[in-house]
């Protein structure tokens, strides 16, 4: 069960949007589920939270059946997202489709809106569009995104402005504490203990999550301390054993351990088929087999 801190009542959401940001999405829909008297426009961001949370866990068909076509706008943008992932619609088709709603004046203002769009962008790398669409900031979730974004650009000087909007917004917001973390990996050297400090923290006082798991992972291996890393993936791996960061993580890790990872990397090809990881085995692959041509 979620906690629920005093300062939150006012926000209706909370134990929704908390779990959402921390990879708690089962909790987001058992939540979700029991949320009745709300206004119209926080019955859409709920459902908006409980088909992302779905789309998170892997269920396209479910959101894009759910979502029907007279859905508000914010819906069918996560429905937009779900169909782009799954490779339903064409990339081409949903940035275009992204594109005439974010030039059209009764779209361009609503945040889920701009975050899919974003979001769609930055899996596409078109860093700079993302950046564009959500520089505007509407909330902390893009302002997160804006700094996920920079941090991809190794632009960590933007990154740590980014991140002091979201901490002069709201400091102790876990998307704020998660932001922080994500820019103290980045930034190395002391600030990755702090990292490490903030994932458990957060594990501590609300649920372990793979999400969580992985960023204190991410934390020992900056520090050279695999085994730790190791013990948090496989606890990772325990909850939730078709994360892809979780097994990319844990071949990572594998390697550096002299272990045989080739189980994660069959699950992590079959999960994840475009996993940078992925990528990067098939091309070291390839690299050997033309090194081992020119041999024979």
């Amino acid at each position: 069960q979620i906690c629920r801190p005093a300062a939150t009542m006012g926000d209706p959401l909370f134990s929704v949007r908390n779990a959402f940001y921390l990879g708690a999405y089962n909790t987001v829909i058992n939540e979700a589920s029991d949320m009745e008297t709300l206004s119209d426009a926080d019955a859409i961001e709920r459902d908006c939270f409980v088909y992302r949370s779905y789309i998170a866990l892997g269920s396209y068909e479910l959101a894009i059946s759910e979502i029907k076509d007279s859905a508000a706008t914010g819906l069918q943008a996560v429905k937009l997202l779900a169909q782009y992932l799954s490779g339903k619609k064409s990339k081409d088709s949903v940035i275009n489709t992204f594109t005439e709603w974010l030039g059209d004046s009764a779209c361009n203002r609503n945040p889920t809106v701009l975050l899919m769009a974003g979001i769609v962008h930055m899996h596409e790398g078109n860093y700079a569009e993302a950046l564009k669409i959500c520089h505007v900031g509407l909330n902390l979730e893009m302002h997160a995104l804006c700094v996920q974004l920079y941090i991809k650009m190794d632009r960590v000087d933007k990154a740590e402005q980014a991140l002091k909007a979201m901490t002069s917004t709201d400091d102790d917001a876990t998307i704020t504490q998660l932001a922080t973390a994500w820019l103290g990996l980045a930034l190395g050297g002391a600030k990755v203990q702090e990292a490490s400090y903030i994932f458990q923290e957060l594990g501590e006082k609300y649920n372990w999550t793979p999400a969580l798991y992985n960023g204190r992972a991410a934390a020992h291996m900056k520090m050279g301390e695999w085994e730790d890393a190791e013990r948090d993936l496989l606890d990772a791996f325990n909850k939730d054993a078709k994360d892809a960061d979780t097994l990319a993580n844990l071949i990572t890790c594998g390697l550096h351990l002299s272990k045989n990872t080739a189980r994660y990397v069959s699950q992590l090809k079959i999960i994840a088929p475009n996993h940078p990881v992925v990528k990067r085995l098939a091309a070291g692959d390839e690299m050997f087999d033309r090194a081992a041509a020119s041999m024979a």
